[in-house]
């Protein structure tokens, strides 16, 4: 599903070069959910952020689900994005004047979608994550896990093959991670959900299929 081989990402200014990530190969069976960890620095975020195709890498290739990405910036790979990546991040990236319902439907906005038909997948979404009372809402009125299953529903609106998910439980408290964890678990079990979650969690990574690691880039396990 996901397959990066001799992967370098290297940041650079006038006067350093900052190796971000290093010789990374990595494949990602369809239907897994495979944890990042590692300090902080250490290049998860980066390696999350080439999967999702948001970052270039310096050297090496990636593919996703056979297609190699050679063109970052082409209309082809925004489309691509669009439609087969799902995103999750540690801070929701709500907008504080949509109500909820309108924050899920932004990803479909892009897509060749009726109003009606983004409002039913936007609906379908939310009761999947068990807010259907609070589709009406605005983020302000919401709790921080609830928050989060709001990013989430945004992000599995559009049917994604793939979920890339950055500290998706790193805001809240054990009870709600815990229930972020089982919304993720269940879309992976159940509907077959490629998954890739960067945490700092130990006992998060250890209920998905496989964990790497990473340390100055580098992947040490």
């Amino acid at each position: 599903m996901i397959k990066l081989n001799n992967v370098n990402k290297i940041y650079k200014t006038k006067s350093v070069e900052t190796l971000a990530l290093n010789n990374i190969n990595l494949n990602i069976n369809e239907g897994e959910f495979l944890s990042i960890m590692g300090p902080s620095g250490c290049g998860k975020s980066t390696l999350l952020n080439i999967m999702g195709l948001i970052d270039e890498p310096s050297q090496g290739e990636v593919s996703i689900s056979g297609y190699r990405i050679d063109d970052y910036t082409g209309k082809s790979v925004a489309k691509f994005r669009n439609e087969h990546l799902g995103f999750i991040f540690q801070s929701f990236h709500l907008i504080n004047d949509l109500s909820v319902i309108d924050n899920v439907e932004l990803p479909l906005l892009y897509r060749k979608v009726s109003s009606k038909m983004r409002r039913q997948l936007a609906e379908e979404a939310l009761i999947k994550v068990g807010l259907k009372n609070r589709m009406k809402h605005f983020p302000s009125q919401l709790s921080g896990g609830q928050k989060q299953r709001v990013a989430i529903a945004r992000a599995i609106v559009g049917k994604p093959n793939i979920i890339l998910a950055d500290e998706p439980t790193g805001n809240l408290d054990s009870a709600m991670g815990n229930e972020v964890m089982d919304i993720l678990l269940g879309l992976n079990q159940e509907e077959k959900t490629t998954i890739v979650m960067v945490t700092h969690d130990e006992l998060m990574a250890k209920k998905t299929n496989r964990l790497i690691r990473l340390f100055d880039g580098s992947q040490v396990q």
